[in-house]
Order: structure tokens, then sequence, then C-alpha cells
């Protein structure tokens, strides 16, 4: 064989293998590790566990890169703006928590056009969508068990106060519904107040909960379904030194905690963030390297949820990475096709 025809021999059989093997340079079915950028539709405390789960996350998958990003503000065009960037530093892969439910399937369906796997992570974006799956809370169950918590420590009557998120949110709807739904299941002995779209920021909470618990004497119950409510919440029951009103709150802020561990609330509903953006960088790496969805595989994915009781405030985090763990050891075999 001359020197000319092996150099073509050795050519195409370098074609054929890449061929055969799937390979790409880039996007979905590369078999290089995704460089994932996980991105909150805004700024807010509860998307902080989030920040360490990409470190680690980048450690525990060798992704190529991770990193956290937050929009200034709660704007759509300011999150398509950041995800534009990140993809053109070289970020391939994206979590994102959606400013709109409705509105973010525009930059998703960008993002995908260009095969960088997209996963909805906290909260979902509205289907049809081409983000793979939503990997969050089960809201829905969460306000639900809370506000049955709530209204069981009340006697099972008299009024409970829901003090819940931006109407902006994709998850609000659902907690304000799955509240009604344990006060309905009362037969009219719960009367029900909400305050909706207080947790844009802690002065907004604070004021609308305070307004709520001077006008309304009559509260002997609260459930708080959105992290500034709740923490304002818990810091207004401290203040008034009594702990006839019953309530639960949701998430860990360090004040919610105190609360809990000194008895001005039955406790608060917990949420796994850091192991929504674990799991959704594991996925993203999976899909990135040529795993598919499998056929029949479920949208939504449950991150888990708790009532941290003043009996489990110590060892919750753990409880969760155990959860996370198990979600990413069984995930590939129940969600994917590789």
């Amino acid at each position: 064989m001359t020197r000319t025809a092996l150099a073509r021999a050795l050519a195409i059989a370098a074609v054929l293998m890449v061929v055969a093997c799937g390979g790409s340079t880039s996007g979905g079915g590369a078999k290089t590790n995704a460089a994932v950028a996980i991105v909150p539709g805004g700024p807010h405390p509860y998307f902080e566990p989030m920040r360490q789960a990409i470190v680690d996350a980048k450690a525990d998958f060798s992704l190529a890169k991770g990193t956290f990003e937050v929009p200034s503000d709660w704007k759509q065009d300011l999150q398509n703006q950041l995800l534009t960037s990140l993809a053109a530093k070289g970020y391939d892969g994206f979590g994102i928590f959606p400013t709109d439910g409705n509105a973010a399937n525009g930059i998703v369906a960008q993002l995908a056009a260009k095969n960088y796997p997209v996963m909805a992570v906290g909260g979902c974006v509205a289907e049809p969508t081409k983000t793979t799956f939503c990997i969050a809370t089960d809201v829905g169950n969460s306000a639900y068990t809370g506000a049955k918590a709530a209204i069981t420590a009340m006697g099972g009557k008299g009024v409970l106060l829901h003090g819940t998120g931006l109407l902006t949110d994709p998850n609000t709807v659902l907690r304000v519904d799955a509240v009604k739904k344990a006060v309905a299941e009362t037969n009219g002995a719960v009367t029900l107040i909400t305050l909706t779209d207080i947790d844009k920021d802690a002065q907004t909470a604070d004021t609308a909960i305070n307004q709520a618990l001077a006008t309304h004497k009559e509260i002997t119950g609260i459930i708080t379904s959105a992290y500034n409510p709740t923490v304002a919440a818990a810091k207004a029951l401290r203040t008034l030194g009594d702990k006839k009103i019953k309530m639960v709150g949701i998430d860990d802020d360090p004040v919610v905690l105190a609360a809990v561990k000194d008895g001005f609330l039955i406790g608060t509903m917990g949420q796994n963030p850091y192991g929504q953006a674990y799991v959704a960088a594991y996925a993203i790496n999976q899909i990135h390297q040529g795993c598919k969805k499998k056929s029949g595989a479920p949208y939504f994915i449950d991150s888990g949820t708790m009532l941290i009781s003043p009996d489990k405030a110590a060892t919750y985090k753990e409880d969760f990475k155990t959860l996370t763990k198990g979600i990413v050891s069984g995930f590939k075999d129940k969600y994917l096709s590789c």
C-alpha cells in the first residue's frame, strides 16, 4: 500500500469510528461532559443552596464547567439575556427556574434548538415545553400537608391565615389550591384568609403578615407556603410571645428553625433546592453524553419534602442529601435510555 493510500484508509477509518460512536463536538449527544449553568428566575434566598450544589455536581460528575448565575430582577427578558450570554461563553446545559412559566418557553426553545439539554429546577415550565424534566417540590402536596398539620393543631376549627408567593411563580396557584382543599375538608369549621403576592422581599412580607395579624385578631392558625412570608410570620409570633396561634411554615431560614425549636412553630415544610440543582446537573450531563428521555418517563420528578419538626431540626439536611443521592442512583434506569 502506498503512503497516500494508507493515509486515505486511515482517514476513512477515523470517520467511520466517529460515526459508529455517535461523536459530536457540541450539544446533546456529545461524548464530552457538559458545561452546566443553574439560573434561577431572580434573586431569592431559596436558591442559595443551588450554588453549592453545582460546585458539588461539577466535582462528582466531572462536568466541564459549572456555574450558578442569578438575573438582577424577576424579569423574563433579564433571564433570557443571562442565558444567552452563558451560552455564548460555552455553557451547553441549563437548569432554570422560570421567571414566567409560560414566557420562559421562548428561550428554552432557542437553547434546545442548539441541542443544549434544559431542565426546569424548583418550578416547572408550562407544557408543552422543550425542557426535558421538571425537578421540583410537589408543592401542592407540601402545602396540603402543612395546612392539614396546622388545622390539626388548631383543633380542627378556627381561622387560618395563608401567606404565599408571587403571582408570577408557577407554584403559587398550586399552593393556594392545596390549602383551599385542606380547609374545604373541614366542612366550614375553618375559615381561610389568603394573602398572595407577598414574597417579593422581606419588607413586603413583614408588612402584609403584621397587618393581617393586627386586623384579624381571630386568627388561630397560620400556614405559609413561601420563604419571606414564613420568616415574617415566625418573627411576628416571637414578638407576640404567644404560642396559641398554631403555625406551619416552609423552608429552613435560621429564623424559622429557631422558632421551630423554641415552640413558636409546629414545624416547617422542608424543600430540597440543593437536590433539585444537583439532580438536574446529573441529568443534563447524561443527556449531553447521548442519553434520551425514556419513553413514558414523566415530566415532573419530585425532589422531596418533609415536615421539619423540632425532632428533625438537627438531621433534616443529611436526610435530604440521602434522598438526593437515592434519586441520582436510580435516575438513569427510571428516566433515561442510554
